[in-house]
């Protein structure tokens, strides 16, 4: 069992991060590599508040972060498309909520960490969406959504600029309803 240690204090508040593009592959898909900012992130933020606890020692947390993100690219590997940011954005979306995000769980096992000792660690309702050019996250299921990372993404010159318009954002502004773009009939 873990016992608690001194752990380093925070050096830096959560801050919104202008990285580099990395270039779309001509499939849609990204290696591991191109996405390794994002993922990155994903897995320093959940760290981060592993280590507000003061429960895991920093040799723990940084294995923990590289156990996380080895999982979360590997993961991801397949359902990563930077021309459409959205497309996997559920199949990306880290969650706990009354059960804990299995990808969280598997890293947390590769320091000893239960899921019950999880649990008690991390915030008990947390969606965090990994996506093309934008990390965010949510405590609590009326919190707000509060940006880690964000990148512009190349507009490519032949598409139209609402192709590209964030996951967050069509959250913020709501998409058109069904209704308005199909017309469902039944028969008996």
């Amino acid at each position: 069992m873990l016992a608690p240690a001194d752990v380093l204090p925070e050096t830096s508040p959560v801050v919104v991060y202008q990285g580099p593009v990395v270039p779309p592959s001509p499939s849609g898909q990204a290696s591991a590599s191109k996405i390794k900012t994002e993922v990155s992130t994903a897995a320093s933020f959940v760290a981060r508040l592993l280590r507000a606890t003061g429960y895991l020692s920093e040799d723990l947390l940084k294995e923990f972060t590289h156990s996380l993100e080895e999982a979360l690219a590997e993961h991801y590997q397949h359902h990563w498309f930077p021309q459409a940011p959205c497309k996997g954005s559920g199949y990306r979306c880290l969650r706990i909520n009354h059960k804990m995000d299995p990808l969280i769980g598997q890293a947390a096992c590769t320091i000893g960490l239960t899921r019950e000792q999880l649990f008690s660690l991390l915030p008990s309702e947390l969606t965090m969406w990994v996506d093309p050019y934008e990390v965010s996250y949510r405590i609590g299921e009326d919190g707000s959504i509060c940006i880690l990372y964000e990148s512009t993404p190349p507009v490519p010159t032949n598409a139209n600029t609402t192709d590209m318009v964030s996951c967050k954002e069509e959250l913020r502004f709501g998409r058109p309803s069904p209704s308005n773009l199909f017309m469902m009939t039944v028969s008996s």
